[in-house]
């Protein structure tokens, strides 16, 4: 299957927790960093999720947040240091690839933040993503 999402960062399932409707699913990225996704429970039990699964963390590019350092006081859970790679502007947005432990990102930007926070190849990030965003695939 061949998907229009970019994101897609290979992972091992570190822990699942349950509740009555979603499930909270860490997952330990194959750099060393962890994601957490909450997805449904018939998501999860759909996909046979466990401990040891292998499975791809899948984000859209356009829920993908920068910042140039670490923030704390948030409720966004996932927080991945990297590199950017490359900015591309348009009109009025951005992409920007990054590289973190584990693999690529990209994310769909304004141009005008691109301009705010500086970035160029070579900037240091942090992307955030709310772990609601997060989907799972498996193999």
């Amino acid at each position: 299957m061949s998907l229009s999402i970019r994101n897609q960062l290979p992972g091992t399932v570190t822990d699942v927790t349950t509740g009555e409707v979603m499930a909270t699913v860490k997952v330990r990225l194959t750099g060393g960093r962890h994601l957490t996704a909450v997805i449904t429970l018939e998501a999860a039990q759909d996909l046979a999720l466990t401990t040891g699964t292998a499975v791809r963390a899948l984000v859209k590019s356009t829920e993908v947040s920068l910042a140039t350092g670490r923030t704390d006081g948030l409720s966004i859970r996932n927080q991945l240091p990297g590199t950017v790679t490359d900015v591309t502007t348009g009109g009025a947005m951005a992409s920007v690839k990054i590289s973190v432990d584990g693999g690529d990102l990209t994310a769909a930007i304004t141009k005008e933040a691109v301009t705010d926070l500086a970035l160029t190849a070579g900037s240091p990030v942090v992307a955030l993503i709310k772990s609601t965003e997060v989907s799972l695939a498996t193999p």
